[in-house]
Protein backbone atom coordinates (compact mmCIF):
# COMPACT_ATOMS: atom_id res chain seq x y z
CA UNK A 1 0.00 0.00 0.00
CA UNK A 2 1.19 3.48 -0.93
CA UNK A 3 2.46 5.63 1.95
CA UNK A 4 2.21 8.69 0.12
CA UNK A 5 1.16 11.89 2.38
CA UNK A 6 -1.53 12.67 -0.47
CA UNK A 7 -3.34 9.19 0.40
CA UNK A 8 -4.36 10.08 3.57
CA UNK A 9 -5.85 14.09 3.18
CA UNK A 10 -9.38 14.19 5.21
CA UNK A 11 -12.03 14.75 2.82
CA UNK A 12 -13.09 17.91 5.31
CA UNK A 13 -10.09 19.04 4.99
CA UNK A 14 -10.35 19.75 1.32
CA UNK A 15 -14.24 20.88 1.52
CA UNK A 16 -12.95 23.70 3.59
CA UNK A 17 -10.11 25.04 1.07
CA UNK A 18 -12.89 24.67 -1.79
CA UNK A 19 -15.74 26.51 0.54
CA UNK A 20 -13.16 29.16 1.37
CA UNK A 21 -11.79 29.77 -2.21
CA UNK A 22 -15.05 29.71 -3.98
CA UNK A 23 -16.23 32.55 -1.41
CA UNK A 24 -13.03 34.32 -0.57
CA UNK A 25 -14.01 34.39 3.32
CA UNK A 26 -12.84 32.13 6.16
CA UNK A 27 -16.05 33.12 7.92
CA UNK A 28 -18.42 33.19 4.50
CA UNK A 29 -17.16 29.50 4.60
CA UNK A 30 -17.28 29.04 8.00
CA UNK A 31 -21.47 30.10 7.97
CA UNK A 32 -21.80 28.20 5.02
CA UNK A 33 -20.72 24.88 6.38
CA UNK A 34 -22.12 25.71 9.94
CA UNK A 35 -18.49 25.34 11.16
CA UNK A 36 -16.43 28.05 13.64
CA UNK A 37 -13.84 30.32 11.22
CA UNK A 38 -11.06 29.26 14.03
CA UNK A 39 -12.12 25.72 13.13
CA UNK A 40 -12.33 26.38 9.14
CA UNK A 41 -8.77 28.06 9.53
CA UNK A 42 -7.50 25.33 11.81
CA UNK A 43 -8.62 22.87 8.74
CA UNK A 44 -7.08 24.94 5.79
CA UNK A 45 -4.06 25.22 8.35
CA UNK A 46 -3.46 21.32 8.53
CA UNK A 47 -4.06 20.84 4.52
CA UNK A 48 -1.40 23.20 3.86
CA UNK A 49 0.91 21.79 5.85
CA UNK A 50 0.04 18.17 4.84
CA UNK A 51 0.54 19.39 1.00
CA UNK A 52 3.88 21.05 1.76
CA UNK A 53 2.82 24.71 0.51
CA UNK A 54 0.39 27.56 1.27
CA UNK A 55 -2.70 27.57 -0.20
CA UNK A 56 -3.36 31.11 0.48
CA UNK A 57 -2.17 34.27 1.20
CA UNK A 58 -3.69 36.16 4.25
CA UNK A 59 -4.01 39.29 4.78
CA UNK A 60 -5.45 41.70 7.64
CA UNK A 61 -8.99 41.83 6.18
CA UNK A 62 -8.56 39.40 2.81
CA UNK A 63 -7.37 36.45 1.97
CA UNK A 64 -6.51 35.45 -2.03
CA UNK A 65 -5.37 32.10 -3.65
CA UNK A 66 -1.87 31.61 -4.26
CA UNK A 67 -0.35 30.00 -7.39
CA UNK A 68 -0.77 26.45 -6.23
CA UNK A 69 -3.84 26.97 -5.05
CA UNK A 70 -5.71 28.60 -7.93
CA UNK A 71 -4.37 25.52 -9.79
CA UNK A 72 -5.83 23.09 -8.01
CA UNK A 73 -9.04 24.00 -7.10
CA UNK A 74 -10.77 23.22 -10.35
CA UNK A 75 -9.60 19.47 -10.09
CA UNK A 76 -10.84 20.08 -6.15
CA UNK A 77 -14.28 21.29 -7.26
CA UNK A 78 -14.17 18.84 -10.14
CA UNK A 79 -13.68 15.72 -7.90
CA UNK A 80 -16.21 16.68 -5.53
CA UNK A 81 -18.58 17.27 -7.61
CA UNK A 82 -18.33 14.47 -9.28
CA UNK A 83 -18.90 12.40 -5.69
CA UNK A 84 -21.58 14.48 -5.01
CA UNK A 85 -23.14 13.01 -8.73
CA UNK A 86 -22.05 9.65 -8.01
CA UNK A 87 -23.38 8.99 -4.64
CA UNK A 88 -27.17 10.79 -5.87
CA UNK A 89 -27.07 8.59 -8.73
CA UNK A 90 -26.60 5.67 -6.99
CA UNK A 91 -28.06 6.07 -3.63
CA UNK A 92 -30.29 8.98 -4.48
CA UNK A 93 -33.84 7.04 -5.93
CA UNK A 94 -35.51 8.30 -3.77
CA UNK A 95 -34.54 12.07 -4.55
CA UNK A 96 -36.51 11.97 -7.71
CA UNK A 97 -39.03 14.21 -6.81
CA UNK A 98 -39.49 17.99 -6.78
CA UNK A 99 -41.28 20.16 -4.45
CA UNK A 100 -42.06 23.92 -5.15
CA UNK A 101 -43.26 26.33 -2.77
CA UNK A 102 -44.60 29.55 -4.40
CA UNK A 103 -46.98 32.33 -4.33
CA UNK A 104 -50.29 31.84 -6.06
CA UNK A 105 -49.46 34.28 -8.82
CA UNK A 106 -45.92 33.39 -9.34
CA UNK A 107 -47.48 29.73 -9.98
CA UNK A 108 -49.98 30.63 -12.47
CA UNK A 109 -48.34 33.09 -14.43
CA UNK A 110 -44.45 32.00 -14.26
CA UNK A 111 -44.29 28.07 -13.19
CA UNK A 112 -47.42 27.03 -14.91
CA UNK A 113 -46.41 27.89 -18.22
CA UNK A 114 -43.11 26.63 -17.85
CA UNK A 115 -43.99 23.22 -16.40
CA UNK A 116 -43.62 21.37 -19.74
CA UNK A 117 -39.86 22.47 -20.07
CA UNK A 118 -39.52 21.15 -16.33
CA UNK A 119 -41.48 17.84 -16.76
CA UNK A 120 -39.38 16.93 -20.11
CA UNK A 121 -35.99 18.39 -18.30
CA UNK A 122 -36.27 16.67 -15.30
CA UNK A 123 -38.48 13.24 -15.20
CA UNK A 124 -39.64 13.80 -11.66
CA UNK A 125 -42.52 13.66 -9.91
CA UNK A 126 -43.25 17.61 -9.05
CA UNK A 127 -45.49 18.80 -6.51
CA UNK A 128 -46.54 22.48 -6.23
CA UNK A 129 -47.61 24.00 -2.77
CA UNK A 130 -49.42 27.31 -3.74
CA UNK A 131 -48.34 29.58 -0.28
CA UNK A 132 -51.69 31.15 0.79
CA UNK A 133 -51.57 33.71 3.71
CA UNK A 134 -52.17 32.79 7.56
CA UNK A 135 -51.92 33.79 11.29
CA UNK A 136 -51.06 30.37 11.81
CA UNK A 137 -47.11 29.48 11.68
CA UNK A 138 -46.55 26.37 9.61
CA UNK A 139 -43.37 24.48 8.58
CA UNK A 140 -42.69 25.41 4.89
CA UNK A 141 -42.26 21.64 3.26
CA UNK A 142 -41.10 23.01 -0.11
CA UNK A 143 -37.76 21.75 -1.36
CA UNK A 144 -37.76 24.65 -3.77
CA UNK A 145 -38.75 28.01 -2.83
CA UNK A 146 -39.50 31.36 -4.51
CA UNK A 147 -39.57 34.15 -2.61
CA UNK A 148 -39.68 38.25 -3.00
CA UNK A 149 -36.60 39.41 -2.08
CA UNK A 150 -32.86 41.10 -2.48
CA UNK A 151 -31.48 37.58 -3.03
CA UNK A 152 -29.64 37.55 0.33
CA UNK A 153 -30.45 34.44 1.66
CA UNK A 154 -26.60 32.45 2.51
CA UNK A 155 -25.83 28.75 1.91
CA UNK A 156 -28.82 28.11 -0.93
CA UNK A 157 -28.68 27.84 -4.92
CA UNK A 158 -30.26 30.62 -5.71
CA UNK A 159 -31.27 32.38 -8.83
CA UNK A 160 -33.90 35.58 -9.66
CA UNK A 161 -36.44 34.47 -11.96
CA UNK A 162 -36.09 37.95 -14.06
CA UNK A 163 -35.59 41.68 -13.50
CA UNK A 164 -38.32 43.48 -12.04
CA UNK A 165 -39.70 46.32 -13.62
CA UNK A 166 -43.04 47.60 -13.01
CA UNK A 167 -45.41 50.21 -14.32
CA UNK A 168 -49.11 51.07 -13.91
CA UNK A 169 -51.89 48.57 -15.67
CA UNK A 170 -55.22 48.21 -16.53
CA UNK A 171 -58.30 46.77 -18.47
CA UNK A 172 -58.75 48.42 -22.13
CA UNK A 173 -62.58 49.10 -21.20
CA UNK A 174 -61.71 50.81 -17.94
CA UNK A 175 -58.51 53.65 -19.99
CA UNK A 176 -61.25 53.98 -22.73
CA UNK A 177 -64.20 55.51 -20.13
CA UNK A 178 -61.62 57.36 -18.79
CA UNK A 179 -60.02 61.60 -19.70
CA UNK A 180 -57.09 60.91 -17.21
CA UNK A 181 -55.69 57.73 -15.89
CA UNK A 182 -54.49 59.25 -13.36
CA UNK A 183 -57.89 60.23 -11.97
CA UNK A 184 -58.66 56.50 -12.01
CA UNK A 185 -59.22 54.33 -8.71
CA UNK A 186 -56.02 52.52 -7.61
CA UNK A 187 -55.44 48.97 -6.52
CA UNK A 188 -52.66 48.03 -3.85
CA UNK A 189 -51.17 45.05 -2.75
CA UNK A 190 -49.97 44.83 1.27
CA UNK A 191 -46.38 43.59 1.30
CA UNK A 192 -42.76 44.54 0.08
CA UNK A 193 -43.32 45.51 -3.24
CA UNK A 194 -43.00 49.03 -4.71
CA UNK A 195 -46.52 51.34 -3.69
CA UNK A 196 -48.07 53.96 -5.15
CA UNK A 197 -46.06 56.61 -3.45
CA UNK A 198 -42.84 55.01 -4.84
CA UNK A 199 -44.19 55.27 -8.36
CA UNK A 200 -45.30 59.38 -7.99
CA UNK A 201 -40.87 59.41 -6.38
CA UNK A 202 -39.87 57.93 -9.47
CA UNK A 203 -42.02 59.32 -12.39
CA UNK A 204 -42.73 62.89 -11.09
CA UNK A 205 -46.64 61.99 -11.89
CA UNK A 206 -48.99 64.06 -9.15
CA UNK A 207 -51.67 61.74 -8.53
CA UNK A 208 -55.25 62.88 -7.21
CA UNK A 209 -56.76 59.35 -7.07
CA UNK A 210 -56.86 57.50 -3.78
CA UNK A 211 -56.12 53.91 -3.30
CA UNK A 212 -59.61 52.16 -3.90
CA UNK A 213 -59.05 48.59 -3.16
CA UNK A 214 -56.05 46.92 -1.35
CA UNK A 215 -55.39 43.17 -1.52
CA UNK A 216 -53.53 40.77 0.37
CA UNK A 217 -51.90 39.39 -2.69
CA UNK A 218 -50.81 40.24 -5.89
CA UNK A 219 -53.02 37.49 -7.95
CA UNK A 220 -56.28 38.86 -6.35
CA UNK A 221 -55.31 42.40 -7.39
CA UNK A 222 -54.75 41.42 -10.78
CA UNK A 223 -57.58 39.83 -11.24
CA UNK A 224 -59.72 43.03 -10.40
CA UNK A 225 -57.33 45.12 -12.88
CA UNK A 226 -58.75 42.29 -15.28
CA UNK A 227 -61.99 43.34 -14.19
CA UNK A 228 -61.74 47.14 -14.79
CA UNK A 229 -61.87 48.02 -11.42
CA UNK A 230 -58.97 50.33 -10.72
CA UNK A 231 -55.27 50.82 -12.17
CA UNK A 232 -52.88 48.18 -10.97
CA UNK A 233 -49.05 48.72 -10.64
CA UNK A 234 -48.18 45.34 -11.57
CA UNK A 235 -44.58 43.46 -12.84
CA UNK A 236 -44.13 43.69 -16.26
CA UNK A 237 -42.70 39.74 -16.20
CA UNK A 238 -45.41 38.38 -14.41
CA UNK A 239 -48.23 40.56 -16.41
CA UNK A 240 -47.13 39.58 -20.04
CA UNK A 241 -49.55 37.55 -20.78
CA UNK A 242 -52.21 39.91 -19.68
CA UNK A 243 -50.51 42.56 -21.77
CA UNK A 244 -50.03 40.29 -24.62
CA UNK A 245 -53.43 38.61 -25.07
CA UNK A 246 -55.39 42.33 -24.57
CA UNK A 247 -56.81 41.91 -21.19
CA UNK A 248 -54.48 44.72 -19.86
CA UNK A 249 -52.95 47.48 -21.25
CA UNK A 250 -50.01 49.41 -20.19
CA UNK A 251 -50.18 52.86 -19.65
CA UNK A 252 -47.44 54.76 -21.18
CA UNK A 253 -43.70 54.18 -21.96
CA UNK A 254 -42.23 54.21 -18.23
CA UNK A 255 -41.26 51.38 -16.52
CA UNK A 256 -39.55 51.43 -12.63
CA UNK A 257 -36.84 48.96 -11.76
CA UNK A 258 -36.65 47.42 -8.52
CA UNK A 259 -33.52 46.45 -6.93
CA UNK A 260 -35.94 42.89 -5.24
CA UNK A 261 -37.55 40.18 -7.75
CA UNK A 262 -38.61 36.71 -7.20
CA UNK A 263 -35.89 34.22 -6.18
CA UNK A 264 -35.66 30.53 -7.14
CA UNK A 265 -34.09 29.15 -3.63
CA UNK A 266 -32.94 25.70 -2.94
CA UNK A 267 -31.37 23.59 -0.16
CA UNK A 268 -28.25 22.33 -1.56
CA UNK A 269 -28.71 18.79 0.96
CA UNK A 270 -32.23 18.35 -0.43
CA UNK A 271 -31.98 18.70 -4.27
CA UNK A 272 -29.63 17.20 -6.87
CA UNK A 273 -27.51 19.66 -8.30
CA UNK A 274 -28.68 18.03 -11.82
CA UNK A 275 -31.97 19.08 -10.83
CA UNK A 276 -31.54 22.78 -9.44
CA UNK A 277 -29.54 23.02 -13.02
CA UNK A 278 -32.82 22.00 -14.75
CA UNK A 279 -34.89 24.20 -12.50
CA UNK A 280 -32.92 26.89 -13.04
CA UNK A 281 -32.55 27.05 -16.93
CA UNK A 282 -36.41 26.40 -17.19
CA UNK A 283 -37.49 28.74 -14.38
CA UNK A 284 -34.85 31.56 -14.08
CA UNK A 285 -33.17 31.08 -17.59
CA UNK A 286 -34.56 33.54 -20.70
CA UNK A 287 -38.53 32.83 -21.54
CA UNK A 288 -38.83 29.44 -22.83
CA UNK A 289 -39.46 29.25 -26.55
CA UNK A 290 -43.11 27.56 -27.56
CA UNK A 291 -44.08 27.07 -23.71
CA UNK A 292 -47.03 25.03 -24.21
CA UNK A 293 -45.76 23.10 -27.13
CA UNK A 294 -43.88 20.24 -25.16
CA UNK A 295 -46.12 16.68 -23.86
CA UNK A 296 -46.38 16.11 -20.45
CA UNK A 297 -44.86 12.58 -20.23
CA UNK A 298 -47.08 9.55 -18.98
CA UNK A 299 -46.77 8.65 -15.21
CA UNK A 300 -46.14 12.29 -13.71
CA UNK A 301 -47.94 13.28 -10.60
CA UNK A 302 -48.79 17.18 -10.20
CA UNK A 303 -49.87 18.29 -7.05
CA UNK A 304 -51.20 21.38 -6.45
CA UNK A 305 -52.09 21.97 -2.37
CA UNK A 306 -51.91 25.21 -0.29
CA UNK A 307 -49.27 25.02 2.69
CA UNK A 308 -50.30 27.81 4.88
CA UNK A 309 -47.47 30.44 5.84
CA UNK A 310 -47.19 32.78 8.39
CA UNK A 311 -45.76 36.44 8.17
CA UNK A 312 -45.45 36.71 4.51
CA UNK A 313 -47.66 39.52 2.60
CA UNK A 314 -48.14 40.71 -0.87
CA UNK A 315 -46.90 37.55 -2.60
Amino acid sequence: MSDSKFDSIPLEWVRAFETTARLGSFTAAARETGLTQPAISQRIGNLEHQLGTKLFVRKTRAIHLTTEGEAWLPHVQAALNSLRDSSEALFGVGRNKIVISASSSIVQHWITPRLPALLAASGAEITINTMVLSGDAAEEDGTVKIRYGAGDWPGLYKAPLFEERIAPLASPDLLQAAKDWRELPRLSVSGPRPSWRNWREFSGQPSSSPTALRYDTFASALAAARAGLGVLLGSLPLCQQDLSNGALMRIGDTAMPHHESYWLLASKDRISRRHWEVLRTTLAGQHCKNLFGASMKEGIQLCFCESQLSGLSGL
